[in-house]
């Protein structure tokens, strides 16, 4: 039996996906901030630890608590909209070290056990926003692409090892906490200049019309990545994520 190990699966993404590599059988060590367990089904093949991916310590812990695994999908992160101007040391501190660093560290982590076996799958989750410039996502779009380019890179590096590596990258998800998390770090509201731009982007997070990606689509993403070796390196999930996708390979 398979095992994955999935960060931030307390909502969104990471929930969705837990649920759904449940239900296809596999054994999974879900990772939460603050361990909820009655968010997924009662399942003996379910463990769900604690794990801060910005804390080293916590990182280590929860590596040895899960055991051997044939998968990690590195899905914890965080977004801040903020114009570039008004971004505090503070927040684009917590982007990188979040959204980057402890991506890198997760990795890091499990790759000497994949490597060691010569078997195992690594998914990176970053985001569309990579793929075109948007204002006010400036700082997050620059940790996510960090991400996009440091997992290149290691996909060069591991295939001779027998690893696989891939990108799943999502598109604009209103059922997703994005704006929720955001809120402690948005600036710019009271300012004359930024705050309609910041207004209207606030709305376009919580339109659900038009293409938009939702949990399903990124699990169902991620899960290709796990168990399809044909699979590409940077796989959209979502309809609008397929979109800008194909106008960026133009």
């Amino acid at each position: 039996m398979q095992r994955v190990l999935i960060t931030g699966c307390s909502s969104g993404f990471g929930l969705e996906t837990a649920k759904l590599f449940l239900d296809r059988g596999w054994e999974v060590v879900a990772t939460m901030r603050t361990p909820r367990a009655e968010l997924l089904p009662a399942s003996e093949r379910l463990s769900v630890l604690s794990l801060d991916i910005a804390d080293p310590d916590s990182i280590a812990r929860a590596v040895a608590a899960a055991g051997p695994l044939d998968v990690l999908v590195n899905n914890a992160g965080f977004g801040a909209p903020v114009p570039i101007e008004l971004t505090t040391a503070a927040t684009a501190h917590a982007l990188f070290q979040t959204n980057t660093i402890g991506t890198l560290a997760m990795t890091q982590a499990v790759l000497p056990h994949f490597r060691k076996r010569r078997a195992g799958v690594i998914i990176n989750v970053t985001s569309t926003v990579t793929l075109k410039p948007l204002p006010l996502v400036g700082v997050y779009r620059a940790s996510k692409a960090a991400v996009n380019a440091f997992t290149e890179s290691l996909a060069a590096e591991v295939t001779p090892f027998g690893l696989r590596v891939h990108l799943v990258l999502p598109g604009r998800s209103p059922e997703t906490r994005f704006g929720d998390n955001a809120r402690p770090h948005l600036r710019g509201l009271d300012d004359p200049d930024y705050a309609p731009l910041i207004e209207g982007f606030v709305a376009s997070v919580r339109n659900s019309t038009g293409p938009v990606t939702r949990a399903p689509d990124v699990a169902a993403a991620i899960w290709r990545a796990a168990t399809d070796p044909s699979a590409p390196l940077h796989i959209p999930a979502g309809a609008d994520a397929e979109i800008w996708m194909a106008e960026a390979r133009c």
